[in-house]
């Protein structure tokens, strides 16, 4: 019988423990999570220094009994979730479950799966940190007090099933407050003028081009054609010297090994990684992969960190590596070191690799490609900050282009400087294994080539173009860019930020558009809101200061009741004032059309749903017409179609209200009949004269399912289709969508499987 017990979060480390630590040990997985705040009600004692009421989390309660049971026949318990505030949290919250056990508990942690690791851990093992506790403890209680005391404001003047998020709703902020930068902006017109040169001796391989930078010494910012084309004229009818030629060497230094907030923002520049699945598949990676006979096998170390800091152990093995691979030349005296930001915690390591004999290349058969990717770069990335700096010739060439005086006495001769440039690589260093890559740059342009050129040296025009061009607005951030935002302002913290922008996402107040995200309708009418009503609170100055009293929670120097206090007694001054104001600010945010409701006559206005925004009367509940909104802002006309109302004759319209569309009578008020519009695939069951309809779980996630329900329950998650499986005759198809076969249709009855073209028939969804 196993003496001694270790508790992890995921199982998936549960294999990999095992075959490190053999027989004399049992190990156990808490799923994450065992116990939370109850899900339906505060559960925070304000008047008793804000004390949390934990609870089982629903479905748990079979892990907690495996533990217990486990526990019970243990020893020694190393409670040992991940090295973080949350794990931290995690460990406690164990430890509180097993206190009716005998055995001894400590806390071990590891910032990597290897065997050294974990056995220097385990020999480490000491007590809860009751500081990292209380501070995650803080976090926790705040995020509920925040969402709990909003979210019903945001329903009373926005609509029902918003939800507010202390560190969240800034986050949309700054996309709200980046949207109305790019929606104010005025671009401006300017022009630029290239002009190709070469020498006489040899057009072919001298041609080389330069930019117009300077009018008789100054500066020149060229505003419109007219100028454009009056500098153009004067070129044509140049002469063109080499003024001066400067070459020197420029050393560019390696960028340090991942953080949290480079590993995504990198991912995404370089293999289209969210951050979201950046963390999942560096989770994978940490846990342990199957590398055959070798079993599971942690990767990398832990993905969640601030710090940019690297064991002696591992940058001595880089080194070993280096000098094997690319020689002495690429490997420094001394190993690099690279400074922290200001508010850097350095609790973990660098991200790095854990063995430096499981190269990518070595273990690409065993991972998934996704894996693959990431291991790589986080390889790459990390062998590169311990290489030798790349030396970059850079070469700058100014041109003067002299202009003769026209023909007037009085005129004079006047000139422009040209500029050239060109870089080239002296020694590639780091550069070997990485060339660092943006969102914004992509894979870079190359540089202009430039010929062998000396002082003096005459040149020959070929050719000048000249473009016109307009100042461009911000960019939307990505999700990449919106990590480096957050992490800039003091926002978050590296286990926070995927799940920032997931939660936004998932509310509907933002959308991603070819990898960008802009707010929507319905993110921006929240935003407005909750700035309005509590503009000292979603207020990224104050969020990053939060961060901080979190941080000095964790560092003992003060204490969670403490900070709390000073936190809820100015939020919920601040709360109840924006009650008061409840009317009041929901009627300034209220938008009002001029036509009439054209069923009561009562004043139409603009209304949100979790779906967006429609057309209501504001004489809701007495009158419940419902309108899409058209294009000019105004209530869209309904869509007529060929079916008709059962209960009284009247042709049925199309209506859009807080749930989605909907088929309604025309006949309303005097028939009130409304039902989901049909999808045109017959309900399959036998005996059954219904037809397929969209319907929404409580939840909100659409499904379809027979319309004689609940006569008959037959449904389905995905789309149906009208059309004919070829391989069985099944009169319907599922329209689905996976990462692996991207749109296609799947038969029902047989599982056949084929690609939906571009030209598949609309089916209301």
């Amino acid at each position: 019988m196993a003496k001694q017990l270790v508790i992890v979060e995921s199982p998936t480390k549960t294999k990999t423990l095992q075959r490190f630590l053999g027989n004399g040990y049992a190990v156990a997985a808490t799923m994450g999570h065992l116990v939370d705040l109850p899900s339906r009600k505060l559960g925070v004692d304000i008047e008793n220094d804000f004390q949390p009421e934990y609870v089982n989390i629903e479905g748990k309660d079979k892990f907690v009994k495996k533990l217990i049971d486990e526990a019970k026949k243990a020893e020694i318990i190393y409670l040992a979730p991940d090295p973080d505030r949350e794990g931290e949290a995690i460990a406690w919250h164990v430890a509180r479950l097993l206190k009716g056990t005998k055995a001894k508990i400590k806390r071990a942690s590891f910032n990597e799966i290897t065997k050294s690791a974990v056995t220097e851990g385990l020999k480490k093992a000491s007590t809860i940190d009751m500081d990292k506790v209380n501070a995650q403890q803080a976090r926790r209680v705040l995020d509920r007090l925040v969402g709990y005391k909003i979210s019903p404001f945001l329903w009373k003047t926005v609509c029902r099933g918003l939800s507010a998020g202390r560190v969240q709703s800034v986050a949309l902020r700054l996309v709200c407050e980046r949207e109305a930068e790019i929606t104010a902006f005025v671009p401006q017109e300017y022009w630029t003028i290239d002009v190709d040169l070469y020498k006489k001796a040899d057009r072919k391989k001298s041609l080389f081009t330069a930019a117009v930078a300077e009018r008789d010494g100054e500066k020149i910012e060229i505003q419109n054609e007219e100028s454009a084309r009056r500098i153009e004229s004067d070129l044509r009818q140049a002469s063109f010297t080499v003024a001066s030629v400067k070459t020197q060497d420029r050393r560019r230094q390696p960028l340090p090994p991942y953080a949290t907030s480079t590993l995504q923002q990198d991912a995404a520049a370089r293999v289209r990684f969210s951050p979201k699945k950046t963390m999942s598949v560096a989770q994978d990676l940490y846990e342990g992969v199957e590398l055959g006979d070798k079993g599971s096998v942690g990767l990398i170390t832990y993905m969640r960190t601030d710090s940019t800091r690297v064991a002696k152990e591992a940058q001595d093995a880089a080194r070993v590596l280096i000098l094997k691979e690319f020689g002495e030349p690429y490997c420094p005296d001394k190993p690099p070191v690279y400074s922290s930001k200001k508010r850097t915690q350095d609790a973990h390591e660098a991200i790095r690799p854990t063995y430096f004999d499981q190269s990518p290349a070595a273990v690409k058969r065993y991972l998934s490609p996704d894996q693959f990717k990431l291991y790589t770069l986080i390889w790459n990335r990390f062998l590169a900050s311990q290489m030798t700096p790349a030396v970059i010739e850079r070469t700058t060439v100014d041109i003067l282009a002299q202009i003769p005086p026209a023909g007037s006495k009085k005129s004079k001769s006047h000139s422009y400087t040209l500029k050239a440039g060109a870089e080239r690589v002296t020694f590639a260093g780091f550069l070997k294994v990485y060339e660092d890559v943006t969102e914004e740059n992509g894979q870079g342009e190359k540089p202009n080539a430039l010929p062998p050129l000396a002082a003096d040296d005459p040149l020959v025009f070929e050719s000048v173009d000249t473009a016109q061009h307009w100042t461009k607005p911000p960019a939307h951030y990505s999700e990449a860019t919106l990590v480096r935002e957050l992490e800039a302002n003091g926002i978050g913290r590296p286990s926070t930020y995927a799940q920032i922008i997931a939660t936004i996402l998932a509310r509907n107040y933002v959308r991603l558009d070819q990898r960008r995200l802009a707010p929507t309708e319905l993110g921006v009418a929240v935003n407005s809101i909750l700035v309005d009503a509590f503009p000292e609170l979603f207020n990224v100055e104050f969020t990053a200061e939060m961060e901080n009293e979190l941080d000095r929670i964790e560092e003992g120097t003060e204490t969670w009741t403490e900070i709390m206090h000073a936190f809820y007694e100015p939020f919920s001054a601040s709360l109840d004032f924006a009650t008061e104001r409840t009317a009041e600010i929901k009627a300034s945010h209220r938008v009002t059309l001029p036509n009439p409701c054209p069923d009561c006559g009562s004043t139409l206005i603009v209304r949100f749903a979790r779906n967006g925004k429609f057309v209501a009367c504001s004489a809701f509940p007495k009158c419940r017409y419902t309108s899409d909104v058209g294009g000019d802002g105004g209530a869209a006309p309904a869509e007529t179609t060929d079916q008709v109302c059962e209960k009284c004759g009247s042709p049925m319209v199309i209506k859009s209200g807080r749930f989605g569309r909907f088929l309604a009578c025309s006949g309303y008020p005097n028939c009130k009949n409304t039902k989901a519009i049909p999808t045109g695939v017959k309900c399959p069951e036998e005996g059954c004269d219904g037809q397929l309809v969209p319907r929404r779980t409580k939840a909100g996630r659409s499904f379809y399912s027979c319309s004689r329900y609940p006569n008959c329950k037959y449904a389905v998650w995905d789309r149906p289709v009208p059309r004919e499986c070829p391989q069985c005759g099944s009169p319907f198809l599922l329209a689905k969508t996976t990462k692996a076969r991207g749109e296609h249709f799947q038969c029902p009855a047989c599982k056949h499987i084929g690609l939906a073209e571009s030209t598949v028939e609309a089916v209301p969804a």
